[in-house]
């Protein structure tokens, strides 16, 4: 077993069968192993599917693998297609939460965090729709209006004078 320059955890054939041994099947189905036709072997034998290590995807930069990994989110149209910064906007009562949103909401478009933003959304009102619990809030994230806006956490930074660089450091 190794990591990539990424931190992704790859398995190797007797990670696999160490795995097998400790009857860890269900783990098995969710993890990377390089590509070796005895894990293919291996894979058959089980009747598990085994996800190849795909190393051209890897080969990327950091920015661009990021990229390729956040089309792959599971996200509807409806979201994707989500004007999430004028969502945000709109949902500001008062000048003192807009001037905050449109900060914070300049330096996601900066790092290029829009996309996240509208992950975070689908999964907000998903998790409602469900009437599954989340945490309140927790950490530096408690800082940012924007996610507070969507939902992500119930702490309101500005009534408590929380500065959102702590969040976006």
């Amino acid at each position: 077993m190794y990591s990539d320059k990424f931190s992704n955890v790859i398995y190797e054939e007797q990670d696999l069968v160490d795995l097998l041994y400790r009857d860890q099947t269900d783990f098995l189905s969710k993890i990377y192993c390089d590509n070796d036709t005895n894990i293919d072997k291996l894979a058959e034998i089980s009747n598990l599917k085994l996800q190849h290590f795909d190393s051209k995807l890897y080969d990327n930069s950091v920015e661009d693998f990021d990229g390729i990994c956040q089309q792959q989110w599971f996200m509807p149209e409806e979201y994707k297609n989500l004007d999430i910064v004028q969502w945000v906007i709109d949902q500001c009562q008062n000048d003192s939460e807009l001037t905050r949103a449109g900060e914070e909401l300049l330096e996601f478009q900066q790092r290029k965090m829009i996309p996240l933003l509208q992950w975070l959304k689908y999964l907000v009102d998903t998790c409602r729709t469900n009437n599954v619990v989340w945490g309140v809030g927790r950490g530096s994230s408690v800082s940012s209006f924007v996610l507070f806006v969507i939902g992500v956490h119930k702490i309101d930074p500005i009534k408590y004078d929380l500065d959102w660089h702590d969040f976006l450091r």
